[in-house]
């Protein structure tokens, strides 16, 4: 089989592939993916469309992830998933990059772990359908990358700075942004050192999008964040596993405060 790099000629076809499996990405997510990460977008096709992909995003060379893994039904168990991830792995390696992640749902886990890697905690889906929000006064964004390296582990600025103008907000020491999804607007991602400050924004979130359900992905090591959600309506939706592999073997533990973590930037993104 053939894995070739993905180009923005093939949107088309990708968002099918997105849509078959009721994901929440849309095609401006796919854009930015290909925009963001172009050497790193991995194709197979068959029947003349693209019938599988991963991506690989890489934060300098520290950290690379691994998303967007999918084949579309007709095609699973012919090695397709296996074919592009490992194409993931090469890129990353080829990177020399210290650490490899991904948020493996229950079917690709298996795969995940025949290739080395190791599970860490669970990450998990909420939504939140329609309801009135109170509200909050919040300031506009300021990158706080100090902060963000702390909570992620890793300096991910060029993503942030991409999907800042789209819709994000600040507080004293937290910040979060937000986007809209296929199926519901995202929250996330979002990094605070307290739940006070992370409830305003998510308020302001709430508020802007009332009309809306509301995605948003939670980390197991921050309990906060799931009592939060509680007060707020949202129940679990989906359940998934975060996985790690060394990209380099004799790279150091890696080192992040996913206490601080309040949302994911997506499970395309961690």
């Amino acid at each position: 089989m053939n894995v070739r790099l993905l180009t923005s000629a093939d949107l088309d076809s990708v968002m099918a592939l997105s849509r078959e499996a009721g994901w929440n990405q849309t095609r401006e997510d796919w854009a930015r993916m290909l925009t963001l990460t172009p050497q790193s977008c991995f194709g197979i096709d068959c029947d003349e469309r693209v019938v599988a992909t991963a991506t690989t995003y890489c934060y300098g060379s520290d950290l690379a992830w691994i998303g967007m893994v999918l084949t579309a039904a007709d095609y699973r168990g012919r090695g397709f998933a296996r074919a592009t991830v490992q194409a993931s792995l090469d890129f990353a390696r080829s990177r020399e990059v210290a650490w490899i992640k991904l948020d493996a749902t229950d079917m690709g886990r298996p795969l995940y772990e025949k290739l080395g890697f190791a599970a860490e905690y669970a990450v998990e889906r909420w939504l939140r359908l329609p309801a009135p929000a109170a509200g909050a006064t919040v300031e506009a964004y300021r990158p706080n990358p100090q902060l963000d390296r702390e909570a992620f582990g890793a300096d991910r600025s060029a993503l942030l700075a991409s999907l800042a103008p789209i819709e994000s907000a600040s507080t004293r020491g937290a910040f979060a942004m937000g986007r809209p999804g296929a199926k519901a607007a995202y929250f996330g991602p979002c990094v605070s050192g307290d739940i006070d400050s992370t409830a305003k924004l998510l308020d302001w979130f709430l508020s802007r999008h009332a009309r809306e359900q509301v995605f948003w992905d939670l980390v197991e090591p921050n309990p906060d964040a799931y009592a939060l959600a509680r007060t707020r309506g949202f129940v679990p939706v989906r359940r998934l596993m975060r996985m790690a592999l060394r990209g380099r073997t004799w790279a150091t533990p890696f080192m992040e405060r996913p206490e601080l973590v309040y949302a994911l930037g997506g499970f395309e993104f961690g």
